[in-house]
């Protein structure tokens, strides 16, 4: 009898090390699968948003410009967060925002 109660201790033991082993592997499953999000999500967007920002900074007047409606326009003048862009060949002017150029086609010398 003395054996059986042994036995069924370390039974006992042995399954609580193999409960805190599985749980150990799935919270380790879940950082794994975190990490993986971040470097495949969520760092190429923060570098694409970086890019952006860096482009919009360097605009400067004179620059052919694609806003993100699709209008080419070149600009005219600037403010802290606006430009004036003049589109077509009846040179119309629109104020847009800086947030929405979509792309610089003017290339700069660095």
């Amino acid at each position: 009898m003395v054996e059986k109660g042994l036995t069924l201790l370390d039974a006992s033991a042995a399954a609580g090390t193999d409960n805190t082993m599985a749980l150990i592997m799935q919270f380790g499953l879940i950082a794994l699968m975190i990490v993986i999000m971040y470097f495949i999500l969520i760092r190429p967007q923060r570098k694409k948003q970086k890019e952006e920002a860096k482009m919009r900074d360097n605009m400067q007047v004179g620059d052919e410009i694609v806003t993100i409606g699709g209008i080419v326009g070149k600009i005219v003048s600037m403010k802290e967060d606006s430009l004036l862009i003049e589109t077509g060949a009846d040179r119309d002017k629109v104020r847009i925002m800086k947030w929405a150029v979509q792309t610089n086609n003017t290339v700069h010398d660095k």
